[in-house]
């Protein structure tokens, strides 16, 4: 089975780095009914970062205004599904740098049953290059595609 790439929606926030803060994030997500496909979590500085990867990008920003969740923006990533195999995730980062982008981070796990998830991670500038140099193939519910600067609108 081919991998899916589809270009998602995440949200960060930066909460205190002490012991309780992930839990009630994502506690209060749960309670709310929003789903995420990714989140990940990392010290930065003297608090900790927590990037958000929701399913529906309106339904968890609604979700997460109720919370009283301090949201510090939305941004662009990359997540890629397919079945397990040596070398699956160096295969994209390799295509990327072959293309001259720079990962800015990426996770990446083994996810049993012979299945491989990741995210990707880059700069703004390079979301639209990505999308073709890594056939991403949808737009996250609750978003309007990107600009494609090959194929302007009006």
């Amino acid at each position: 089975m081919a991998d899916t790439v589809r270009r998602v929606v995440y949200f960060k926030m930066s909460v205190s780095d002490k012991a309780g803060e992930g839990a009630r994030v994502l506690g209060a997500l749960r309670d709310a009914g929003v789903n995420l496909l990714a989140f990940t979590g990392f010290p930065r500085g003297r608090r900790a970062q927590l990037d958000l990867v929701p399913e529906d990008a309106a339904e968890f920003a609604q979700a997460a205004k109720r919370a009283k969740l301090a949201l510090a923006g939305k941004k662009t990533g990359f997540l890629v599904q397919g079945d397990d195999r040596r070398g699956a995730v160096a295969e994209y980062v390799e295509k990327l740098a072959a293309a001259g982008i720079s990962i800015t981070a990426v996770d990446a796990v083994s996810a049993g049953e012979n299945r491989f998830g990741a995210i990707l991670w880059v700069k703004s500038k390079d979301v639209a290059k990505t999308a073709k140099t890594i056939g991403a193939t949808s737009t996250p519910a609750g978003e309007a595609p990107p600009p494609d600067p090959d194929n302007p609108t009006i």
